[in-house]
Parts: C-alpha cells; sequence; structure tokens
C-alpha cells in the first residue's frame, strides 16, 4: 500500500496554512515543517501582523521546529512551503542544514533559485508540487489588493 503521507499530502497542510494567512490579509504563503511523517512546525506569513519583514512564513516555521527538536540544525526534516523561498529564507535554510524543500509555485521576480541563491549542499530540492493552487491563492490575493 502507498504512503499517504507524501509530498502532495503534507503541501495540502501547507495550502491551508497559506489560506490562512490570506484571511489575515498576510500573502498567502504557508509552511510546515515534518519529521518522520510528523508535522513538527506549520506557520504562514506574519509580517503584517508582526511588523517584521523577515517573518516568513519559512522563517517562522524554522524557529518552531528548531524549538520543537531543541537545536538548530533541521537534519531529517522536510520544509513544505506554497511559494519557492526568497534569498532570505534560503539563507536561514541554509544555516539550519534541512534536509528537504519542497515547494510549490516558483517565485520568478525574488524565488532563491532567480537571485541565485545557495542552499545548503545536502539540502534536497522539490519544486513543483501543488503549484497550481499555491499560484491561484497568490493571485486570488493581489486581485483582492487591486480592487
Amino acid at each position: 500500500m502507498e504512503n499517504p503521507f507524501n509530498d502532495t499530502y503534507f503541501m495540502k497542510k501547507a495550502l491551508q496554512e497559506a489560506e490562512t494567512a490570506f484571511e489575515k490579509g498576510e500573502i498567502p504563503v504557508g509552511a510546515v515543517i515534518v519529521v518522520d511523517n510528523k508535522i513538527i512546525a506549520r506557520t504562514h506569513n506574519l509580517t503584517e501582523l508582526l511588523h517584521d519583514v523577515t517573518a516568513h512564513a519559512e522563517m517562522q516555521a524554522i524557529t518552531s521546529a528548531a524549538n520543537f527538536l531543541g537545536g538548530k540544525y533541521l537534519k531529517g526534516c522536510t520544509l513544505y512551503v506554497t511559494l519557492e523561498p526568497c534569498q532570505m529564507c534560503a539563507g536561514a535554510l541554509y544555516w539550519s542544514q534541512i534536509s528537504k524543500i519542497v515547494f510549490g509555485a516558483r517565485d520568478e521576480q525574488r524565488g532563491f533559485m532567480t537571485m541565485g541563491t545557495q542552499l545548503h549542499p545536502k539540502t534536497e530540492v522539490v519544486s513543483g508540487v501543488l503549484a497550481n493552487e499555491a499560484a491561484d491563492l497568490m493571485l486570488r490575493f493581489f486581485a483582492s489588493k487591486r480592487k
């Protein structure tokens, strides 16, 4: 029997977080961090609420996961995030030594791949998981802001 706890399953959890961000007026990016098929961090963008440009979903998730694990390294962990991380978040993910990053939609303007930001050499990257759903949420958000 196939493992139900796959990349799509956990990306759906990150999308739920992105929806929560949307409802709060935050840019709708959600993130979860998983170890051994267990979610240890679940969050979304909080930049507006906290008045903090660094309060991206990934940064919040890194802090939460590190607190849960009792250490700063996220070896053996996977980050699921609805949007390609920016270079700030990629830098923090580099230092956390996270084992795997799975993201949904590309950020063609500010994503770490476009910006040429390096991740830790042992970090595996998977892109495009539920990308259409993540991109649609971003489009809906920005369309609502232009009204």
